[in-house]
């Protein structure tokens, strides 16, 4: 019984209700930025480009003004959450700490928070895209296998919904597209910059994602020694014939060097350089079959004469 019996301490016979709510609630705290490690396989990239220099001086003349959240460490320091940027402009301004919330939160909480905290940029990256809805697809589906599920995870499990459709709804977009992003994680880092630098388009992308790893790096090759990159429809054949065991270089090659409809030459002529030769009323129609007519003239001319 006695190791029951919880006594009352001190600190709470005098402290007040409204005391013991304020401990409760959080704070913002200047946090030594070396005390703050990232957050373990963060998709996000944080780059010293022109707009991350543009925050550091502003950081630099008026400090942090949106606190970033972290996560207090098992073994001391903290976890950063949300505001891997700031912390970066901060470095960059020459500060040394950073304006934080600290909240216990547990890997899938953090997860989640981390996601839809970036998700809110401007432009993102597809490939920060990809692994952040699948990092945040396996932190859902890890929370509806549980048995300690808060209110709002009860919520959404009872309304019937998968994880890709809970997180579609957030994001704005439809499951199957959310899905067709999360392919590209499967796609070989130096292929997946391709798609990052739109050298790649979205599409083809996701059907090259279904290559094998090795195909995938035969395609890369191919690609960099042909300075080529397919088209959706080059794309699923390859697909297509990797799934029956039919892809290899000579394949790969052979399909990257056919010539695709847009990428044969088209020749112009400037206006100003034919105009001066046509009536005023000549329509386009006429100026292109009075042009082929006069080409045919000129070639029947050069045939004769080779032939004497």
């Amino acid at each position: 019984m006695r190791a029951h019996i919880k006594l009352t301490t001190v600190a709470d016979l005098f402290s007040t209700e409204e005391s013991r709510a304020d401990e409760q609630r959080e704070k913002v705290m200047d946090i030594p930025l070396e005390e703050i490690s990232d957050f373990p396989g963060h998709p996000f990239k944080v780059k010293a480009d022109e707009v991350m220099l543009e925050m550091a001086d502003s950081v630099k003349q008026y400090g942090v003004l949106i606190p970033g959240l972290v996560r207090p460490k098992a073994d001391g320091g903290y976890e950063m959450v949300a505001g891997h940027r700031r912390k970066k402009a901060s470095e960059l301004a020459g500060r040394e700490t950073m304006p934080c919330i600290v909240r216990e939160l547990d890997d899938d909480q953090a997860t989640i928070i981390m996601v839809d905290s970036n998700l809110q940029r401007e432009y993102i990256l597809p490939s920060e895209k990809a692994f952040a809805y699948k990092m945040k697809l396996e932190a859902i589906k890890r929370q509806g296998a549980r048995t300690d599920l808060t209110s709002a995870q009860v919520a959404q499990k009872s309304a019937n919904k998968t994880s890709r459709q809970i997180i579609a709804e957030q994001a704005g977009e439809g499951p199957h597209q959310i899905s067709r992003y999360i392919r590209l994680t499967e796609l070989t880092p130096s292929i997946l910059e391709m798609v990052d630098d739109k050298r790649i388009a979205f599409n083809p992308a996701v059907e090259l994602s279904y290559l094998a790893e090795e195909e995938q790096k035969a395609l890369y090759e191919t690609m960099q020694s042909e300075d080529c990159t397919p088209s959706l429809a080059q794309a699923q054949r390859m697909k297509k014939l990797s799934q029956d065991g039919r892809l290899n270089v000579d394949v790969i090659f052979s399909i990257l060097t056919e010539e695709k409809p847009n990428q044969k030459e088209k020749m112009t002529i400037r206006r100003e350089r034919i105009d001066r030769f046509f009536p005023r009323d000549f329509t386009e129609k006429q100026k292109e079959d009075l042009i082929v007519q006069l080409l045919e003239s000129w070639y029947k001319k050069r045939q004769r004469e080779q032939e004497r």
